[in-house]
């Protein structure tokens, strides 16, 4: 059995007083991990809103990040302002859901500028486009968006491209 030696940390930043500062705390993330659990217990439950389960993804652009992982990032397609969850369900006419979350106050941190461009981006382009400040707000959203009937997908011909590799043949 080998030892390993762990690095030395860098020691947390000290505030004026001389004291150590506490860790932040991922409220947001803490919280939407919550409501992503409440959401299977409703698949598993029947329920309605459980539905979305399956259709729902959660976009990480946040974090913090060294200076070089951010710019590998950026150059492979993160934008900032993308809405954290987006689920891939067209209902009541629109193609699918684009919410940002934010935690529940006293928590709550103001929506960006580029979290607003871009939920009014993908509102004009079809997409249902929501702000859901904490848990219980974003659970009536889904709740909502799941009672919305179905998108009918039948009503334009769907063109499939030439270009990329068939991915439906077993």
């Amino acid at each position: 059995m080998s030892l390993r030696i762990q690095p030395a940390r860098r020691p947390r930043k000290l505030k004026n007083d001389g004291t150590p500062r506490a860790r932040p705390v991922d409220w947001e993330g803490q919280e939407q991990a919550v409501l992503m659990r409440w959401l299977l217990g409703e698949k598993m439950r029947g329920e309605p809103v459980g539905q979305l389960y399956d259709a729902i993804y959660h976009v990480p652009n946040g974090g913090q990040r060294t200076k070089s992982t951010g710019a590998a990032m950026k150059r492979q397609g993160v934008k900032s302002g993308v809405s954290d969850l987006v689920i891939m369900d067209a209902r009541g006419g629109w193609f699918g859901l684009y919410m940002e979350f934010k935690a529940s106050p006293p928590h709550t941190a103001p929506l960006a500028d580029s979290q607003h461009d871009w939920l009014a981006l993908a509102y004009d382009r079809g997409y249902c486009a929501v702000l859901a400040v904490g848990l219980e707000e974003a659970k009536a959203v889904l709740r909502e968006y799941a009672a919305l009937v179905r998108t009918a997908h039948h009503h334009t011909a769907r063109v499939h491209l030439k270009s990329g590799t068939e991915w439906r043949k077993a």
